[in-house]
């Protein structure tokens, strides 16, 4: 997730969290962008939260880059951390332990990114205080200490944050935000020749792309909440261990408001939104259990 808790690395540099531009055209863009790349513009029923197709934004920029890129900085950052002496070893309980919950949980995630069945995919424990967790774009996740230890998690809210950040590499979010800003280059450029406006109309379409960046960023903190806890309750991990992991996370985080809170929807607001939907993933999670 993405805290001090969901903030994981990212494989681009800062300029790709901006949004596009906000003028008339930009839903047409999206739409135009929809119909060349021939996805509907609502997703089948099916069982489950329903949080329609990834944006197809990401198809402006090649999956096999992104995930590469995500690769080698994944492999930097364990040897980083290996180097300290804070990576876990194969036999650490606690690896052992994150690593039994996503072997249940990768199997579920086919369905929500085709992908992901030739990605590697990676379980890795870094030593830290930090509250802390990831998964990088093709299905490079990491845990540090922190999170479990500080906030004493059980196996079943372990699953619905490893579900989360697993969303978020299957909805490709990181790939979307390096897609929007790929469009916004573009549209800013086009707007500033077309109104002759120069380096001030450049500035402000920046500005407003970034405000448009912070709410974007909700949403899709909003979509990993929801897939993850579906794919969470797939697994056989209960999937209102989501509200009690963010009382605790709200708990741990008094005081000091974190960074992630100007960006990302507030506890209550994804306390509210899981317990609206466990209607539709506890059938999933009791089939589970029964079988």
């Amino acid at each position: 997730m993405k805290f001090v808790l969901f903030t994981k690395p990212t494989v681009s540099n800062p300029s790709c969290h901006a949004r596009p531009w906000r003028v008339a055209s930009a839903p047409t863009l999206a739409l135009a962008l929809a119909l060349f790349t021939g996805l509907p513009a609502t997703a089948q029923t099916r069982e489950g939260v329903d949080v329609g197709r990834n944006s197809a934004f990401s198809n402006l920029v090649p999956a096999d880059s992104v995930e590469r890129s995500s690769a080698e900085q994944y492999q930097q950052m364990l040897q980083q951390a290996n180097e300290k002496k804070a990576l876990a070893g194969k036999d650490h309980p606690q690896l052992m332990r994150l690593r039994a919950i996503a072997a249940k949980i990768i199997p579920h995630a086919l369905q929500w990114n085709p992908r992901a069945a030739n990605w590697q995919w990676e379980v890795n424990l870094i030593g830290s205080k930090q509250i802390n967790a990831f998964c990088m774009p093709g299905g490079k996740i990491a845990f540090y200490t922190g999170i479990l230890d500080q906030l004493k998690l059980t196996d079943d809210e372990v699953a619905m944050v490893m579900g989360h950040e697993v969303a978020h590499a299957l909805r490709e979010h990181a790939r979307e935000r390096m897609g929007k800003s790929t469009a916004t280059n573009i549209g800013a450029s086009l707007l500033t020749q077309l109104l002759g406006l120069g380096q001030i109309g450049q500035t402000v379409t920046n500005y407003g792309a970034q405000l448009l960046s912070l709410q974007f960023s909700r949403d899709n903190e909003s979509e990993a909440d929801l897939v993850g806890m579906e794919l969470a309750a797939r697994a056989g991990y209960d999937p209102r261990a989501g509200v009690t992991l963010w009382q605790k996370m709200s708990a741990a985080n008094k005081g000091a408001p974190p960074q992630w809170l100007s960006t990302h929807p507030s506890g209550t607001t994804r306390i509210g939104d899981i317990e609206a939907n466990l209607p539709k993933v506890m059938p999933l999670y009791e089939r589970v259990k029964t079988d």
